[in-house]
């Protein structure tokens, strides 16, 4: 089992705040979008009483409104105000510091590079901070066709969930067509992406099989498993124990586990026990001990 795993000070913040809204206010609270990219997660809240919407005229005015890890643009903001609801806002800190980027470079008069999915919530948020100056690339290749004009100061920001080995390859095309790109005085990348990819890159030459525990719609899920393919094992996301196939155990000696950030530690686990392993070993690649604090009107 790859060591750290599982949830980030995000996500369990943002967790904590949907669930001590239901304390504080009472079934149901509303959520802009998923509270953050995990099926069984998002499962467990809507049992407890949230309604996940993606259209704010969903939501009663006599009920709060939380806005995703994911974070939100400016216009949805500006929606939510327009329609007078309670909002509290479970905006990952670390993706904050993207939407602070974009609008300083923007004030600044630079013309933004966005690394990011397209369609990603996160992506979506980020790029409404100043979509008429932003352009998003996802490849290296996608660097060569920005049309940007001659003269303009650039800059890039990276979405958060990305993975360091794919990035660095775009940046560095970047850094190659545009030799003055400014970037951001701390890498955007997410502390929880970075560790949960080297821990995996770490366990994956041991392994003949890796296992990330994470939903479809979660990058940095999909992040894991290309990191461990990378590193030479076979690797497959699952959900669950349902998801493992007998074919990929057939002549695995040595199966790898881990979580996505978006994953509970109670869904890894299931998926350890569904092998019914001779022995379970934690492969530790560093200790992380990061909080974040809920908003004031949860505290």
């Amino acid at each position: 089992m790859a060591a750290p795993r599982g949830f980030c000070a995000g996500v369990t913040r943002a967790v904590d705040i949907v669930e001590r809204a239901l304390e504080r206010w009472g079934a149901p609270v509303y959520v802009r979008h998923e509270i953050v990219h995990n099926k069984r997660v998002v499962g467990e809240l809507a049992a407890k009483g949230a309604v996940f919407v993606d259209d704010l005229a969903e939501v009663p005015d006599d009920r709060p409104l939380i806005f995703s890890a994911h974070g939100v643009s400016p216009q949805v903001r500006h929606e939510a105000a327009g329609l007078e609801l309670r909002t509290v806002d479970a905006t990952c800190p670390l993706v904050i510091k993207v939407h602070s980027e974009a609008k300083r470079f923007s004030r600044q008069g630079y013309e933004l590079v966005y690394i990011g999915h397209e369609g990603h919530d996160e992506a979506i948020g980020t790029m409404g901070e100043a979509p008429e100056i932003m352009h998003l690339v996802q490849t290296a290749e996608d660097v060569d066709r920005l049309d940007i004009p001659a003269g303009k100061k650039v800059a890039y920001l990276t979405q958060t969930t990305l993975g360091v080995d794919e990035t660095e390859g775009i940046v560095a095309a970047l850094q190659r067509r545009f030799p003055d790109i400014a970037s951001p005085a701390k890498e955007d990348i997410c502390y929880a992406a970075t560790n949960r990819q080297l821990a995996v890159k770490r366990m994956a030459p041991l392994c003949d099989l890796v296992l990330v525990v994470g939903s479809q719609n979660s990058s940095n899920a999909h992040r894991l498993v290309e990191v461990a393919r990378a590193n030479g094992a076979e690797a497959h996301l699952v959900d669950g124990p349902s998801d493992v196939r007998a074919e990929w155990l057939a002549g695995a000696g040595t199966v790898g586990v881990t979580g996505s950030a978006s994953t509970a530690e109670a869904a890894v686990q299931e998926v350890v026990s569904s092998l019914h392993p001779d022995a379970v070993e934690e492969l530790r690649a560093l200790e992380e001990n990061v909080a974040f604090n809920l908003p004031p009107e949860l505290r």
